[in-house]
């Protein structure tokens, strides 16, 4: 997050994206756990993508990683251009 192209990422943004943002991709078949990509905005209006995965047995979210989505491949940072 420190190396991100479009800026540092802090924890409290990563915090903002994820209570605000929608699943708009899903990975059920990754192992160890079933994962996905959240895109949501921080407070301030910064677009982010997060993988992340949930364990269910062990309830616990793992972030996988985080990245501010590149806008000339992303339609409204929700759907990857063709």
């Amino acid at each position: 997050m420190e190396q991100e192209a479009f800026g540092e990422i802090k924890v409290n943004e990563v915090r903002e994206a994820v209570l605000n943002g929608v699943i708009i991709e899903s990975y059920p078949d990754d192992d160890p756990y079933p994962s996905c990509l959240i895109y949501g905005k921080t407070t301030e209006g910064r677009p982010l993508h997060i993988v992340c995965a949930y364990g269910k047995d062990e309830d616990i979210v793992v972030i996988i990683t985080v990245y501010q989505p590149d806008p000339g491949k992303w339609i409204n940072f929700e759907r990857r251009k063709p």
